[in-house]
């Protein structure tokens, strides 16, 4: 089926419902139209399991008769031949109307894995790439540690190795990086990127989580090159401070007032 992005403007706004894990799928729902986003992106671990396709489906329906996308299915899937079918994940992905699922690269840091487990992690992504192109929908690797995503030079390295140019990057500073090192991932990620994971953290990472107030010179300088490109894409607001939903409420704010500019 084809999976049309969905408003005449570039960037639009989101969020990660594994920000709220606490909360029902109404009430994230709720929680999304007071803040006035556009879209959610549903996790895989709480809001929607892999394999439920009754509860996808029922998602999908409550999240477009609220007037918000779903922009992405947040899969744990790991690529790896210790991981559960993806089939499951696809069957989801599909059911909910995901235009794009997000999956991780493996259980291993990129120093630690052989060039066997690339091999294996790489053969499944391909596999996952090419069934969900039936599907009309992207697969997407995140950037995390623990997998083959934690540098950008495996991250890019990977892409070559799948050798797919459908499989896309979501991007998103890494945990306590350095500005200036951050843009060079960006600029590196620019070709082969779905959508961004917007956060701002300080130098302890996660857990310093801090408002996007305080992190809209970063971000401007990050929309403005991702605002060069020509597809669709969303930013998708992902853990915030104190997991607070107040919070949540004024950092969609500063977003859609970053992607005005």
């Amino acid at each position: 089926m084809n999976r049309p992005y969905y408003f005449r403007i570039m960037l639009h706004s989101g969020l990660c419902s594994i920000t709220f894990r606490q909360l029902s799928v109404d009430a994230l729902i709720e929680l999304c139209v007071e803040a006035g986003i556009d879209g959610i992106e549903w996790g895989g671990d709480v809001h929607l399991p892999p394999g439920d396709l009754a509860l996808a489906e029922s998602v999908k329906d409550r999240t477009q008769n609220a007037g918000l996308s779903v922009c992405a299915y947040g899969s744990y899937h790991r690529c790896d031949d210790a991981s559960d079918p993806f089939s499951e994940v696809l069957e989801s992905a599909d059911a909910l109307g995901a235009p794009v699922i997000r999956v991780w690269a493996g259980n291993r840091d990129s120093t630690e894995a052989s060039q066997a487990y690339r091999d294996e992690v790489a053969e499944h992504l391909r596999r996952a790439v090419i069934a969900a192109r039936e599907l009309d929908i992207t697969i997407a690797l995140e950037y995390h540690g623990g997998t083959l995503t934690d540098t950008q030079a495996s991250a890019q390295r990977l892409l070559k190795e799948v050798g797919l140019a459908d499989l896309r990057l979501y991007w998103q500073p890494r945990s306590g990086g350095i500005f200036e090192e951050d843009l060079v991932e960006l600029d590196a990620a620019l070709p082969h990127l779905s959508h961004v994971h917007c956060f701002h953290w300080g130098t302890d990472g996660w857990k310093d989580r801090r408002a996007l107030l305080d992190g809209t010179k970063q971000w401007s300088a990050y929309l403005a090159k991702v605002n060069t490109l020509e597809e669709d894409r969303f930013v998708i607001l992902e853990f915030v401070k104190e997991d607070a939903p107040e919070q949540f409420l004024e950092d969609a704010k500063v977003l859609k007032a970053l992607l005005a500019q």
